[in-house]
């Protein structure tokens, strides 16, 4: 009988100012990479937590998610593949931020132009995808996801 697929469950956020987008910057391996603000889901927390959650550890930042984006299904190697629930904020300042997490180096507001042109240093094809998503495709509301039975089911051997 094969394994059960048990992909990663994360959270990201596309965080939008002035035509800019917030990234993170990470050493992965020994070499710069830039994501938007992302984690995976921790237990007893429901998405959108684990999203602000997220945000406020990778940035410092208290955010206020706006919509869903995209829920992407990534296959990153044969044994190692996630299901992506990106979330979307607009911010009225590019502020600066101040990671609590000690893995992010930095915080960077970057056009979508300078986004691209470090395309090869982005985590993974998930961020420009995300960033392009947000400003070409409708976003849906968040009450899209319910997490009303998220401890409920826990206690019900669901």
């Amino acid at each position: 009988m094969k394994p059960r697929y048990k992909p990663n469950t994360t959270v990201a956020c596309v965080i939008h100012c002035d035509n800019k987008f917030l990234l993170v910057e990470e050493i992965i391996d020994g070499e710069v990479r830039f994501n938007q603000p992302a984690g995976h889901l921790e237990a007893n927390e429901t998405i959108i937590d684990a999203c602000l959650r997220e945000v406020k550890e990778e940035t410092g930042l208290n955010i206020t998610i706006s919509a869903l984006v995209c829920i992407y299904q990534f296959s990153a190697s044969d044994t190692l593949s996630f299901m992506r629930f990106t979330f979307c904020a607009q911010v009225n300042k590019c502020a600066e931020c101040t990671p609590i997490d000690p893995t992010i180096s930095g915080c960077h507001w970057l056009t979508l132009e300078q986004v691209k042109a470090r395309q090869n240093q982005l985590r993974s094809p998930l961020v420009l995808k995300s960033i392009e998503d947000y400003l070409h495709k409708p976003h849906s509301p968040l009450s899209l996801i319910n997490s009303e039975l998220q401890i409920i089911a826990a206690t019900n051997n669901a």
